[in-house]
């Protein structure tokens, strides 16, 4: 196989929007490999042959401007064009199979997705704000290579999993818009209180649910809530441990340890991404936790733990106590421009541990806490995650 460069497409005609064809960059590949359909760039000027992209094309990352480079070296297949065409420019590679050898497309894809792949391009890139690869660094990879009808199994078998992780993930946007829109039903916008309050019955809730809410209002520092509910502090709701980071030459990438987080360049879309381990940590967040970036132009991102992982002093874990994790990620959720009020520097923003436990919130009755559904988006994703384990592990066998 070989890499090949793409153009170097004249400024003046890249566009933020159309008309032209699309330019692909860095910026329309996902952390962890694929292609997003979002962030493009346009061309409106003359386009050489030669760097015209066809549908199911592999390309690789060459260049990440971001100082994680979240997606260095990562590759995606070109979708089919709905309209304009996709270009290749000179921030991406194009991954070409030599004619006679036996390699499949799909495979590659999966192969140039693998944590050995990516630690080995990571750790021998150049540059410290922009960072860089080569087709010499990417070819340098080794990696067990099957026999070609095992190779397309293993890719068919791989792709049909992405197509049930994207639809999960588009039913995951679905559970996660219905517990926002509840949660500001019930603590936000108080509509079963003002139906009592009016003389109707609250719509949509079963008469025990009902029955959880009070028939009036009273005053509070966030302003008028239902009667017999409080503000409190966070840490009320919730213990909060800040992380704090072991020494860097214990971390390894061999999956040796505890995997850390020391910031967002562990956060995938719902989960942390484990790519790097430590025997050394010292403050641990626990399955379920809300990981909580704490430090930086990143504060207050966020993912949900699905395990134990070691943190680092970039991030907090927070964990809802009795279990009533759902109630607090929307807490937070809606929160959090008046949490992020609190940062101090304006440098290098920074939210401390008092900050956070300190932070008002609403605290609802108990019963109506139990009430409130548990995080139905993280059980869907777990189910789908627990799949694709089991998959990867046959593969590894």
């Amino acid at each position: 196989m070989d890499v090949k460069h793409g153009f170097a497409f004249p400024g003046e005609n890249i566009r933020d929007a159309p008309p032209g064809d699309i330019l692909l960059t860095p910026g329309n590949f996902a952390i962890g490999g694929g292609f997003k359909g979002d962030k493009f760039k346009y061309f409106d000027g003359e386009v050489p042959d030669d760097y015209v992209l066809n549908e199911g094309d592999l390309v690789v990352t060459m260049t990440d401007l971001s100082k994680q480079a979240d997606t260095l070296g990562f590759p995606a297949l070109v979708p089919k064009p709905r309209g304009p065409r996709f270009l290749h420019n000179q921030r991406l590679g194009k991954v070409l199979i030599k004619r006679g050898a036996e390699l499949d497309r799909g495979f590659l894809f999966y192969l140039l997705r693998t944590e050995e792949y990516r630690h080995e391009v990571l750790a021998s890139s150049t540059g410290t704000t922009v960072k860089h690869t080569s087709p010499g660094r990417i070819l340098a990879h080794k990696a067990s290579i099957p026999p070609l009808a095992e190779q397309k199994a293993i890719a068919a078998v791989l792709g049909a999993l992405d197509d049930k992780i994207e639809l999960n993930r588009r039913m995951n946007a679905t559970l996660e818009a219905m517990a926002r829109a509840l949660f500001q039903s019930w603590f936000l916008d108080f509509d079963p209180v003002r139906a009592k309050l009016d003389g109707r019955k609250p719509t949509a809730l079963d008469e025990s649910t009902a029955a959880l809410f009070p028939t009036s209002f009273q005053d509070s520092p966030l302003g008028p809530i239902p009667r017999g509910w409080d503000i409190t502090r966070l840490d009320e709701l919730a213990s909060v441990m800040m992380g704090l980071s072991p020494d860097g030459d214990s971390y390894n990438a061999n999956g040796i340890g505890i995997p850390l987080i020391n910031g967002p360049v562990e956060f995938g879309d719902y989960f942390p991404v484990k790519s790097k381990w430590t025997e050394a940590a010292t403050r641990f967040a626990a399955e379920g936790d809300l990981i909580f970036c704490v430090r930086g132009s990143t504060t207050g991102r966020r993912v949900v733990s699905d395990g134990k992982y070691g943190i680092g002093r970039g991030v907090c874990a927070i964990r809802a106590k009795d279990g009533f994790h759902g109630f607090l990620y929307q807490t937070i959720n809606v929160g959090l421009e008046r949490l992020l009020e609190k940062t101090t520097g304006s440098v290098f923003p920074s939210l401390s541990a008092p900050d956070i436990k300190g932070f008002s919130v609403l605290k609802p009755s108990r019963g109506l806490l139990g009430a409130y559904p548990p995080d139905l988006q993280e059980a869907a994703v777990k189910t789908v995650l627990a799949q694709a384990e089991l998959l990867c592990a046959d593969w590894a066998a």
